[in-house]
């Protein structure tokens, strides 16, 4: 029994820094693409439907981005979407809920002094404030 409250601590330590080193990684790729709407440079001969345009260096060279607002004619075949970050912060956010919270229920989720409800009442109450939330985004 010793053992699984061990692995059981390491897992769930595992998943909150998922959380947080994904939240970070997600929050400075927003972060570099706000700076970089805000830096972009209209001049006149841009191609057909850019935007605005920027240089960069890093890294000894040169970086020449363009930005479309429509997604151009021809689609490169290289494409890098931002999207994993969002995606493992929530899902590792949704983790640690589950683990931590849900399952340690009687000790982060459930106070007897303010609402005295068993384990499956309180996770339904806590499933429903978050889908009655997300309904209102």
């Amino acid at each position: 029994m010793y053992e699984y409250a061990i692995a059981w601590d390491w897992l769930t330590f595992a998943v909150r820094w998922l959380h947080v080193i994904t939240a970070i990684a997600w929050i400075g790729s927003s972060f570099y693409f706000v700076a970089l709407d805000l830096g972009l440079r209209k001049r006149p001969d841009l191609p057909a439907g850019a935007y605005g345009e920027e240089w960069q260096v890093h890294g000894g060279g040169f970086y020449h981005i363009q930005k479309y607002l429509v997604a151009p004619s021809n689609m490169p075949e290289h494409l890098i979407w931002f999207k994993w970050e969002s995606y493992v912060t929530w899902l590792s956010g949704f983790g640690m809920l589950a683990l931590v919270y849900y399952a340690g229920a009687d000790l982060y989720l459930i106070d007897p002094n303010v609402l005295d409800v068993s384990k499956p009442v309180a996770i339904g109450i806590s499933l429903a404030s978050a889908c009655l939330r997300l309904d209102h985004l």
